[in-house]
């Protein structure tokens, strides 16, 4: 499967399997609120953990979330890498992205070529590890193959990054907080 027609699957509504720099993941369109349902539905996850928005660039980021001047700095300085901010909502965003109580958006363009040439068709994209919640992140596309099977039609190959999420900060804060520690150390 190429990533052009795998821009064209999440265009669709469907699910698409990514490989990112972090862990293998699930990708769907964020404005599309009935594709965010399938993938909590289809991981079992609980519905007010929010999903990761994926971005392609800071520009892209900035169409979601309010970024701080500490906001700005650790995306220049992370990005792309394994660093996901969790930064205030924009009221252009759908409402339905994010923790919907306190309207914030957890944004991070990861480095990995596959995964960037996929967000430069889309646009950003919800990520969340492609695994069932119970379980173990997925390393490969055979692997989240094995987790969902036809469940998902489109899986794009290529090797994840470091094997473990994403370092998370929420900057929503006077004072940042790291939410989990990742391969990266704020």
């Amino acid at each position: 499967m190429d990533v052009a027609a795998a821009a064209r699957a999440i265009k669709r509504g469907e699910l698409v399997g990514v490989p990112t720099d972090t862990v293998y993941g699930l990708a769907a369109d964020p404005y599309d609120e009935a594709a965010l349902d399938r993938i909590y539905a289809l991981k079992g996850r609980d519905e007010d953990k929010p999903i990761a928005i994926l971005v392609a660039s800071l520009e892209q980021g900035l169409l979601l979330g309010a970024m701080s001047d500490r906001a700005l700095d650790l995306a220049e300085k992370y990005w792309p890498g394994p660093v996901t901010l969790v930064v205030p909502r924009l009221d252009t965003a759908p409402p339905w992205l994010g923790d919907t109580k306190r309207r914030t958006v957890a944004l991070r363009c990861p480095d990995h070529e596959v995964a960037l040439s996929l967000l430069e068709l889309t646009g950003p994209l919800a990520v969340t590890s492609a695994n069932h919640s119970t379980e173990s992140p997925t390393q490969s596309a055979d692997e989240a193959r094995g987790a969902f099977g036809d469940e998902v039609l489109t899986y794009l190959e290529g090797a994840p990054g470091g094997g473990s999420p994403s370092t998370l900060v929420d900057l929503t804060q006077p004072s940042e907080a790291i939410l989990r520690s990742g391969p990266i150390t704020i």
